[in-house]
């Protein structure tokens, strides 16, 4: 009789369906997200002869508040992404280098700043177009 070998905690024999890999994980998300925006869009197409009525779904201001508000989300979450990326590299850098952890923090805090005032400036602009007034 065969022992099955003894595992980590952290390994894991793979026998049938007990959980979602990747592949499976990814169409259940893409799924959701096809739900979510059919869900965003119906309201449009059930009241259509409103909107008909009224004239174009998107006038020039609706585009400016659409895309300054979208230009303002993928600004911070880009600059979020970077300053992250910047932590993370700095405090592993500092763990391999200790002597020259003083350095490391000085370029980590000044490039950080950088990213901040980009993207505290494209926050501005995306604020700028919502709030303009034509």
């Amino acid at each position: 009789m065969a022992s099955r070998p003894t595992l980590l905690p952290a390994q894991r024999i793979n026998e049938g369906n007990e959980g979602m890999d990747r592949k499976n994980l990814s169409k259940l998300a893409l799924g959701f997200f096809v739900f979510g925006a059919v869900m965003v869009l119906m309201p449009t197409t059930v009241f259509a002869q409103e909107a008909a009525e009224k004239g174009t779904f998107l006038t020039s201001n609706g585009a400016a508040w659409l895309g300054g508000a979208i230009g303002a989300g993928l600004a911070i979450m880009g600059g979020a992404a970077g300053i992250g990326r910047i932590g993370g590299s700095a405090v592993e850098s500092m763990a391999r280098q200790p002597a020259a952890a003083g350095q490391i923090s000085t370029a980590m805090i000044i490039t950080a700043a950088m990213i901040e005032g980009a993207t505290l400036f494209a926050v501005v602009v995306g604020m700028l177009a919502v709030l303009k007034t034509t």
